[in-house]
């Protein structure tokens, strides 16, 4: 069906494009200064539409428009995730999970999600939804070679079918089989979108509909790392490295409605304005953990990784999550001191098993977590010649605790200057899955009642022709994490054991971020340097004190400037620390200080084209690890990828 759903959305634009187009006079404004953006030959009076016209807005109102050219930023996009993933570790097989480098990209939401968070990199929230205008059918069809058999496509196509209303359609999917035993990735996003405005803007409404399924075979890392790293020839065939789990797979699935509305009270827009608003957003996932065969060999050795199990075979562990989100407001909008809007909202979630586990007389794990909670907040709108601020406070009026303060404030000094600065408090109410986690292995099962996460941020961004710099400082108390909670005995016979964990002592974190890029005629040097600081009384949050990226590229444009194209080589590293393990059987990330990654270098070898709106993308990725030595790993268990050879594009049609 996946399949079959992705050539009708290659076909659509096919169609479109096969047909003659008339040009009507009752068209949006198509009058600009360039010949043409379209791929088609066009007749000399054709009239077209601007670039700026088709329109890509967020769901705080922030516009965009669409961008067809290729920069050196933009080829940083060109991955799994559709965006620059530094600060982000991949692990061998693209459509796996991530390793996060630099914890300043941690997002927080007040309120109780299912967890899994190892599995989310490639979900799209409410908030990653765009949604559009474009005065003609605009279509967008991304592709990029995966690892082994398998390919990773992305198609979407948006069309007003008047000035006011909007649709789009797009479905992302990938295939990889990977280069190690049981490592297949099979994953799709599924995003129906719309926007409506009446033409006074007296209501305007913003709509999407998601379907997303991510499926990864578990192999729960090598077993030796010592055939990874002997250079012996014979394990140059990564299918010949032993791993842990041969069978196993997770499979993280969900649905979404959500839409966002507004309805001026006053008929006509004045200098006052009052405007109700409503906002829903009904979510379901499902994460399931399978494994049919228990035990695990290593050498020969059959072990229990995971310790010992309810059953002998056919492990099936299954995890379900509903939450129901509605938030109702009055805004009041006045033309000198801005807007004003005060909500209530009502958040119930339900986290649920299909048993209750009797461990003993004093220790039961219950089937579920019913939640119901409501807030009463207010936020402040404020834009004004060169400042534009946005100022959100919210707290619940149930037994739970639960509060955001959220302080953002802009500064344009000019066109190309601009100052960010932001302040957020959160006391953050855990996810379900470190409260409760059923499983078929024994030591996999808890409920607990942790107490709330308090984090405290400030962050400054400086944006310039000259630099582009980003700090942060982060306080967090009660911090959650998960920990190896493996006896010595366990250690010794390959058994590993993961709990959630409360952390009693302030944990202290500061990240300094600067980029700058270089220009020596047709030469560039594109260089972005972390900084990371940690003050803490033991190892919990880990990250590398360094990461860089260096790209020394060449642009340039050939025959008579039909093709652009830059070439040059990437340079990644990271310091040496504790990074963080993943455990398959519950989809995190845990703590841990017995091995240190990084250190290593990864030089990748690039060209990029652009033939009109068609940008073309080939890339030798880790090309050193021809000739290096086998030390570079995204975990302890789990190598970072081998040498690779990906091809891909990005073709838009304007019609």
């Amino acid at each position: 069906m996946r399949i079959l759903f992705f050539l009708y959305l290659l076909a659509v634009p096919t169609i479109l494009f096969s047909q003659e187009k008339s040009t009507s006079k009752s068209n949006l404004d198509m009058k600009t200064k360039y010949s043409s953006i379209n791929d088609t030959v066009k007749k000399k009076k054709s009239l077209v539409a601007k670039i700026e016209q088709y329109e890509i807005i967020t769901l705080e109102h922030d516009t965009t428009h669409a961008d067809t050219s290729l920069t050196i930023k933009s080829a940083y996009k060109q991955n799994y995730l559709r965006r620059d993933n530094f600060g982000l570790l991949s692990f061998p097989n693209t459509g796996q999970t991530y390793n996060t480098l630099q914890y300043s990209l941690t997002d927080f939401s007040p309120y109780p999600e299912i967890g899994f968070e190892a599995k989310h990199f490639n979900f799209l929230d409410a908030n990653q939804i765009n949604y559009y205008s474009a005065p003609t059918p605009l279509t967008e069809l991304f592709f990029n070679t995966s690892i082994g058999k398998g390919q990773n496509v992305d198609s979407f196509i948006t069309l007003n079918t008047s000035k006011n209303l909007n649709f789009s359609v797009a479905y992302r999917g990938l295939r990889s089989e990977g280069k190690y035993i049981n490592q297949l990735s099979s994953t799709g996003n599924l995003r129906f979108t719309t926007s409506y405005f009446t033409t006074d803007k007296r209501y305007v409404l913003y709509a999407h509909y998601t379907y997303q399924d991510i499926l990864n075979e578990e192999n729960g890392g090598i077993t030796t790392a010592n055939d990874f790293e002997s250079g012996d020839p014979n394990y140059t065939n990564r299918q010949r490295l032993e791993v842990y789990l041969t069978d196993a797979e997770s499979f993280l699935k969900g649905r979404r409605l959500f839409f966002d509305h507004a309805f001026r009270v006053n008929p006509k827009h004045g200098n006052n304005n009052l405007y109700v608003t409503h906002q829903f957003n009904y979510e379901n996932k499902f994460f399931e953990y399978k494994q049919p065969t228990v035990n695990s060999t290593v050498d020969g050795v059959t072990i229990k990784r995971f310790g010992e199990s309810y059953v002998t075979s056919g492990i099936k562990d299954q995890t379900r999550f509903e939450k129901l989100y509605n938030k109702a407001g009055l805004t009041y909008e006045n033309s000198l001191l801005g807007k004003f809007n005060f909500f209530v909202d009502d958040y119930r979630s339900n986290y649920k098993y299909g048993r209750i586990i009797v461990i003993s007389k004093d220790s039961i794990i219950t089937d579920n977590i019913f939640q119901q909670i409501n807030n009463v907040g207010g936020q402040f709108e404020y834009q004004k010649n060169k400042w534009n601020g946005r100022f959100l406070y919210t707290r619940s009026i149930t037994n739970q605790s639960l509060s955001d303060l959220d302080a953002k404030l802009k500064y344009n000094l000019n066109e190309e200057i601009q100052f960010d600065f932001r302040y957020r408090n959160i006391n953050k109410l855990p996810n379900n899955n470190y409260n409760l986690y059923q499983s078929s292995y024994v030591q996999y099962n808890w409920s607990n009642d942790f107490k709330n996460e308090k984090i405290n941020t400030l962050s400054a961004n400086v944006f310039t022709p000259w630099l582009n710099a980003e700090v942060q400082y982060t306080v967090l108390n009660d911090h959650l994490y998960f920990e190896d909670k493996s006896t010595a005995a366990q250690d010794s016979v390959r058994t590993q054991i993961i709990a959630p964990a409360q952390y009693e002592n302030t944990i202290n974190y500061l990240s300094v971020k600067a980029s700058r890029e270089f220009k020596f005629g047709a030469f560039a040097l594109d260089n972005t340097l972390l900084y990371q600081k940690v003050n803490q009384s033991d190892l919990i949050l880990n990250v590398p004190d360094f990461v860089t990226r260096n790209t020394f590229y060449y642009s340039g444009y050939f025959f008579k400037k039909a093709l652009y194209i830059q070439t040059g080589i990437v340079f990644n590293y990271f310091t040496k620390y504790y990074g963080n393990e993943y455990n398959p059987v519950i989809g995190e990330f845990f703590v841990q200080d017995k091995t240190k990654i990084g250190g290593y270098p990864v030089f990748d070898f690039f060209v990029n084209g652009r033939i009109r709106q068609t940008r073309i993308y080939l890339k030798a990725e880790h090309f050193n690890a021809a000739f290096s030595q086998d030390n570079y790993y995204s975990s302890p268990n789990n190598p970072y990828r081998d040498l690779t050879i990906s091809f891909g594009l990005v073709w838009n049609f304007f019609q």
